[in-house]
């Protein structure tokens, strides 16, 4: 089994999550070296306060977990999480537009906020079980062209997560030009490895512990 704790972005998104069990899970990530700690972005200071110095990175979602709000106030979300000392931001994309075929749209939605997050790499989340494969392939390429540096299946709030053929689809589109991030119903070391021999080079889990055998 390959160890993976440097490639899993160590994750509490839910409502009812408080500064302790913020401070519990930037502690988890020191003491197993995960590549991010990933939380809303009203946490931005807190963990990046937490990680200081560790070269874990402080990882942050705008316009979670829909993607459905204006793109001035994911541009805005973004731009704050980055001065709240962000190094990585997930984004949600405008799932409705994507699939009205609104590219434009989609891709300058993806551009603004790669652009108020600079210099903090831009994952982009696609949200692969409301899609067809063509749109995950588009939704791919747009961000491709938008200037993200990952592509990312899921949000884990959906109707499903992430799956090894999604990531393999994913990963043939953009090939080496960007990375690929999975996440969403992730839950055994086996998971993650299959996910991993897909083609991600990243894995989003609020379990990430667990992940490493």
């Amino acid at each position: 089994m390959e160890n993976i704790a440097g490639k899993i972005d160590h994750t509490l998104l839910k409502a009812e999550a408080g500064e302790s069990d913020i401070r519990r899970i930037c502690a988890e990530a020191r003491q197993y070296g995960f590549a991010s700690v990933c939380v809303n972005s009203c946490y931005t200071k807190l963990v990046a306060d937490e990680l200081k110095g560790t070269g874990i990175e402080t990882c942050v979602v705008v316009g979670f977990p829909l993607g459905a709000m204006a793109t001035a106030a994911k541009a805005y979300e973004a731009a704050c999480a980055k001065a709240d000392g962000a190094g990585e931001i997930d984004m949600v994309i405008n799932v409705g537009a994507l699939k009205e075929g609104r590219d434009d749209y989609v891709e300058e939605d993806i551009r603004a906020v790669v652009e108020a997050a600079a210099p903090a790499i831009v994952k982009v989340i696609i949200e692969t079980c409301l899609l067809t494969d063509e749109e995950k392939v588009k939704a791919c390429l747009l961000a491709e062209k938008a200037g993200a540096a990952f592509v990312k299946t899921s949000t884990g709030f959906s109707k499903a997560g992430a799956t090894a053929e999604d990531v393999a689809l994913m990963k043939k589109t953009v090939g080496d030009r960007l990375k690929v991030k999975a996440a969403g119903g992730i839950h055994t070391p086996q998971q993650a490895q299959e996910l991993l021999a897909a083609g991600a080079d990243r894995i989003g889990a609020s379990n990430g512990i667990a992940l490493l055998g």
